[in-house]
């Protein structure tokens, strides 16, 4: 009829769009599942951390042998420059009496005594200033009050050469255990405390909010989010803490001299340099370097190796 209006498809026009709509619904459906199983297994490959282990063949052809070889290669060089005569032979001996000057240490029974004084005070005054820094620092990098007037002291702590706090600290505590452990402590909680607030500085904001909706604030969120987002810094300050206690040790040694102190790697040094004896101080250099560098392949190289590999940043690491 005139004037009739059709407001609706017939039931054969629907049920043909939808039989044709059906094959590219499909399709669609299709794709879409490819590409979440494509995406998924991207994650997953980029989750997966290819852990290979070292061959000991590896191990002593990159560890081992590049050490050897340097300080052979060292050797060589010292034995020719004493054959070439460059210098007196009291001012540049020859390595064989450096030897045998540890040789007689050993032999009266005083080498491992030596080094156990000056091994002991170190750890014992680095274990003191790690329990003092690691509070300090989270106190600095998370109050901003007193970060603004505390940060540039630590700071200008830490560039203060650690010899220059032994006349005070003589002064002050006189000559004895407390002494060295005052200096050992002012050269090394700078270091440590400015690790940890860089490491906490580079902690992504996001990863406290998430925190802070689990319920963790305060000291929990320092423990279990602070703290292990900040290690790679927190464990770099402690390796620097480290040679700054060291270093601050050994300063102390050489320039405070006294019975009650025992005789350390830096007294021994100081010793032979006043016996004129320059094979025994070579020889004392060595020992402080020595220790030095097992303490950082034996203690602080395997606590960072593991920091790292846990964050898959050293996956074909021993």
């Amino acid at each position: 009829m005139a004037g009739t209006e059709i407001t609706g498809e017939s039931p054969k026009t629907t049920a043909a769009v939808e039989k044709t709509d059906e094959p590219a619904t499909a399709e669609r459906g299709k794709r879409s599942s490819q590409d979440l199983a494509g995406l998924e297994a991207g994650l997953d490959a980029l989750d997966a951390v290819q852990i290979r282990r070292t061959s000991p063949a590896e191990v002593l052809v990159q560890k081992v042998l590049p050490p050897v070889v340097a300080v052979a290669l060292i050797l060589l060089i010292w034995k020719v420059l004493v054959w070439a005569k460059v210098t007196d032979d009291y001012k540049l001996p020859d390595p064989k009496l450096v030897w045998d000057a540890l040789r007689d240490l050993w032999l009266k029974g005083e080498l491992l005594d030596i080094i156990w004084t000056s091994v002991s005070r170190g750890l014992f005054g680095f274990l003191i200033a790690l329990a003092i820094a690691t509070p300090l620092g989270l106190i600095v990098a998370r109050v901003k009050f007193i970060r603004a007037g505390i940060g540039p002291i630590l700071s200008g702590l830490q560039s203060l050469p650690s010899v220059a706090w032994v006349p005070p600290a003589v002064i002050w505590l006189g000559l004895n255990d407390k002494m060295m452990y005052t200096v050992i402590l002012l050269g090394a909680v700078p270091s440590i405390a400015n690790g940890l607030v860089s490491g906490i500085d580079q902690v992504p904001p996001l990863f406290l909010r998430a925190g802070r909706t689990l319920g963790a604030r305060g000291l929990v969120s320092a423990r279990h989010i602070l703290l292990p987002a900040a290690l790679p810094g927190y464990v770099a300050g402690l390796k620097q803490g480290w040679a700054f206690s060291w270093r601050s040790l050994m300063a102390a040694e050489i320039i405070a001299k006294s019975p009650d102190l025992g005789l350390g790697l830096g007294q021994y040094l100081e010793n032979q340099r006043n016996n004129s004896d320059m094979a025994g101080v070579l020889l004392g250099i060595i020992m402080i370097l020595f220790v030095g560098i097992a303490i950082e392949l034996l203690i602080f190289a395997p606590i960072e190796r593991r920091v790292l590999r846990s964050r898959g940043l050293l996956a074909n690491a021993r």
